[in-house]
C-alpha cells in the first residue's frame, strides 16, 4: 500500500508549509526544503506507517524536482540587510 504525501504539502510551493513527524520536520522553500531534528522508525506498525509517510513525502519532492529544468546549483541568496533607527540620532 503506497500513502500520498499531506495535499497540504506542495514541495517548493511556499516559504510557510511545515511536514513533520514527530521531532522530525521537512520545511518547504521555493529554492530549497529543509531537513530537521529525528526521527526513530521502529520495528513495528508504528515505524512502518512513518515510513510510508516520510516516503510519500520525500516521493512528491523527487517528482516535483525531476518535472523541472533544472540549474546545476541553486544560487546562494545573501539575507537581506534590515534598516534599524539609529537611537543615536
Amino acid at each position: 500500500m503506497t500513502r500520498k504525501a499531506d495535499p497540504a504539502f506542495k514541495p517548493f510551493a511556499d516559504d510557510a508549509a511545515v511536514r513533520t513527524f514527530e521531532n522530525f520536520s521537512i520545511e518547504n522553500g521555493t529554492a530549497r526544503i529543509a531537513l530537521h531534528g529525528s526521527l526513530d522508525l521502529t520495528r513495528d506498525r508504528e515505524g512502518l506507517r512513518r515510513a510510508r509517510d516520510l516516503r510519500a513525502t520525500l516521493d512528491a519532492i523527487v517528482t516535483a524536482l525531476e518535472g523541472e529544468d533544472l540549474p546545476e546549483k541553486v544560487a546562494e541568496e545573501p539575507e537581506a540587510a534590515a534598516e534599524v533607527r539609529n537611537p543615536f540620532a
